[in-house]
């Protein structure tokens, strides 16, 4: 408990049994539809991620108290960066896109759970490589307009989607997006409700849809469902006609959720130093483990990635709840990893998302695939990134391009380039290929710098001269 009578848990704080619970069941709350929706469009098994999503988060947060003797509270959920490469190998591999709520078949996930161990190692090496030579010269290879540029297009390439499931019933996909987008903008603020707009919307258009068309929701699923289910644990293949694509479609994927995390410890840790000042308390200065974090982000992908689960990222709904809750708690944190494995075993809990409506989840799709867009351009425009400079221009348009087009233009969002086609027999998956394409042509700009910036340059070194 805080000092000075000021409410709240900084992380190494226990709360209470009774509360640790509660807090641990609020913060389950806050990442169940997001981390459940992605398992649920994605075709992995819903309570698979749960249960590991739990696990995971329970790992990162015993390994931050093992290694800085102070918890890093964070909670892991499922990624959104990943899901246009899912869909893009579910239907390659199975011919259609996954029906929302069932799961694709067992050689599909295992065939995509080798392109998350994958993002798992990566996360662990650019970590280990920040810790070993700084974060700036991370930056210099990964700069905010290619980092921004390649989230825009994980977002905008997904239109296309958004829209197929909204066509399921367009009257109830548009009800569910506007009430979805009123409930995120006008609860802002409002506690604890405010952090749940997605849940209440899907809610609402559930409810819509079972008035409209009554046909659309059907409770045989739930009723098929055991109370007690083991979640359905996968391997991981390595072998198959599809696994580079995987691997090369999936894990390049990073290239988006490293900014993600690191912006995400920057926010928890502000928050958390603010509180511990005010409470008269030593401040815990996560923000200087950007490194560590990002290896714990790689622990938790190669975890999911071992056991069929989707790759995941640390939540900043969670971390935005803790600001407005003032509790900060790894203990708390722990009983939510807890109770979300819990939540894994329940049979019935699966049935129920396999009820939602499609033209639901198109209904949210539309929000929440234009918001992930929307945030790449507010990435760029956080640093700054000026788009009248001709190099920004040149890298950004060249991912912006071939990561949209090529997602939605050709078949699964497979660029027809007959390049290694014994790697990638389907093609080259427009959106990495856009993210590999970036980095190249930023890298070029690295090794021959262009004439104004050497002038730059030189005016600087020459005016630090004269100081």
């Amino acid at each position: 408990m805080a000092k000075n009578n000021l409410m709240g848990y900084l992380p190494n704080d226990s709360p209470p049994i009774g509360q640790m619970v509660l807090l641990g069941f609020q913060h389950v709350l806050t990442m169940f539809p997001a981390t459940v929706f992605v398992a649920a469009l994605c075709g992995f098994h819903v309570g698979t991620v749960l249960t590991v999503s739990g696990v995971g988060t329970v790992v990162a947060l015993l390994l931050s108290k093992w290694r800085l003797g102070k918890f890093i509270p964070l909670f892991y959920g499922s990624s959104f960066s990943y899901i246009a490469a899912y869909l893009a190998i579910v239907q390659q591999m199975t011919g259609s896109l996954p029906q929302f709520g069932v799961p694709a078949p067992d050689n599909v996930i295992s065939t995509m759970q080798a392109g998350i161990i994958v993002t798992g190692i990566l996360n662990i090496i650019v970590g280990a490589a920040i810790r070993a030579i700084g974060k700036e010269k991370i930056d210099l290879i990964l700069p905010p307009v290619v980092t921004g540029s390649v989230a825009a297009i994980i977002g905008f390439g997904l239109a296309f989607a958004a829209l197929g499931l909204a066509a399921d019933n367009w009257a109830v996909a548009i009800v569910t997006l506007v009430v979805t987008i009123l409930f995120s903008v006008y609860l802002q603020g409002r506690g604890f409700i405010g952090m749940l707009p997605v849940l209440l919307g899907a809610i609402v258009g559930y409810i819509v849809s079972a008035l409209i068309n009554p046909g659309s929701v059907s409770f045989a699923p739930v009723a098929s469902a055991p109370w007690f289910a083991v979640p359905h644990f996968t391997l991981p293949s390595f072998s198959g006609a599809l696994v580079g694509t995987a691997i090369f479609s999936i894990s390049v994927m990073a290239i988006a959720t490293i900014p993600e995390s690191t912006a995400h410890l920057y926010q928890i840790s502000l928050y958390v130093d603010r509180f511990a000042k005010d409470s008269g308390r030593e401040p815990y200065e996560l923000d200087k483990n950007i490194g560590f974090n990002l290896i714990l982000d790689g622990v938790d992908d190669t975890l999911k990635g071992l056991f069929g689960a989707t790759a995941g990222t640390n939540y900043g709904e969670n971390n935005s709840l803790m600001a407005i809750t003032r509790n900060y708690s790894g203990p708390a944190l722990i009983a939510a990893g807890v109770i979300a494995v819990l939540l894994g075993f329940v049979g019935k809990l699966a049935g129920l998302v396999q009820t939602v409506p499609l033209a639901v989840s198109g209904g949210l799709a539309i929000y929440l695939f234009g918001v992930i867009g929307m945030q790449g351009i507010a990435l760029m425009q956080e640093h700054k990134v000026s788009m009248f400079n001709p190099r920004n221009l040149a890298v950004g348009a060249t991912i912006m391009v071939v990561g949209i087009g090529g997602n939605i233009g050709y078949e699964g969002g497979f660029l027809p380039i007959p390049i290694l086609q014994g790697l990638f027999p389907s093609g080259l998956p427009a959106i990495a290929t856009a993210a590999v394409l970036g980095i190249i042509v930023n890298a070029i700009f690295l090794i021959f710098k262009p004439p104004l910036e050497e002038m730059e340059m030189g005016e600087r070194a020459m005016a630090s001269a004269d100081d």
